[in-house]
Formats: C-alpha cells, structure tokens, sequence
C-alpha cells in the first residue's frame, strides 16, 4: 500500500512538472507574439518619420524594460533572448545610423527634419532562441 502512495505521488509530480514546463512555454511563445507584432506590422510598408520616432521609442522602451545592457558607447547589447536593434539607412548621405544615436541626439530633432520624409522596413531579424525580433533595418525612400 505505501509503495502504491509513492508511486502515485511520484506520477502527480511527474505531471505537474511537466504541466508546469509546458504552460511556461506557451507563455513565452504568446508574450514574444505579442510583442513581434508590435513591430512586424512595419514590415515592407511605407511609413513617415514621425511612426519611426515611435517605433524607436517603442524598442528603447522595450530594451529598458528587458535590462539589456548597453556598451562603452552607449549602444545596446545583443543578448540573444529580447533586445531589439534598430538601424536608419539615410539617403542624404549615404550613412546608416543606430537608434540610439537618433534618440540620444533628440527624437524631435529627427520628427523637425524627418516628419514628412517615408521610410520602408526593408529587413528584420529574429533571435534563435526566442524567435523575438531583433533587428530591423528602415531606409528613407524619399528626400
């Protein structure tokens, strides 16, 4: 009878274990749903300045919720589970630029200059691990 008890406390365990891994998962896939669409809506569309200003205020945001870390010069860390990268390819003159240079320097310096011009999401980039996003690459298409 005792060795009946164990072995039905041990499958219950067993099970709960399981249940408990599994219900975790679904929540990451979901939370990292969620947030993916926040921002794969941009893909290949055509957006002014002022809805690249939010976006990057989006992923600033969302870095400083996660903690990622930033290095010596203020760039942040790619940790491979939920920091968001954002890039700026300008035509003026040719140069990429990060999001935290754009928002270092001012968003509204950027919406005073860039507010009319569009811009197009031309690449994203996804972590392995979590399948969140992690890059995006945005291009002015008009001057």
């Amino acid at each position: 009878m005792k060795k009946l008890a164990i072995f039905f406390l041990v499958i219950i365990i067993i099970i709960v274990g399981i249940s408990y891994v599994y219900l975790n998962y679904k929540s990451n896939y979901y939370t990292a749903k969620r947030e993916n669409e926040q921002f794969q809506s941009y893909a290949e569309q055509e957006i002014y300045g002022t809805e690249l200003t939010s976006i990057i205020n989006k992923a600033v945001d969302n870095n400083k919720k996660n903690e990622v870390q930033k290095d010596e010069k203020g760039k942040y860390i790619n940790n491979d589970n939920n920091s968001i990268h954002i890039e700026i390819k300008m035509l003026d003159n040719d140069k990429i630029y990060t999001m935290e240079t754009l928002y270092g320097g001012g968003m509204d310096k950027f919406v005073q200059y860039y507010s009319d011009i569009k811009f197009k999401c031309i690449k994203i980039e996804y972590h392995k691990s979590t399948n969140r996003i992690k890059y995006m690459l945005f291009e002015q298409i008009t001057q």
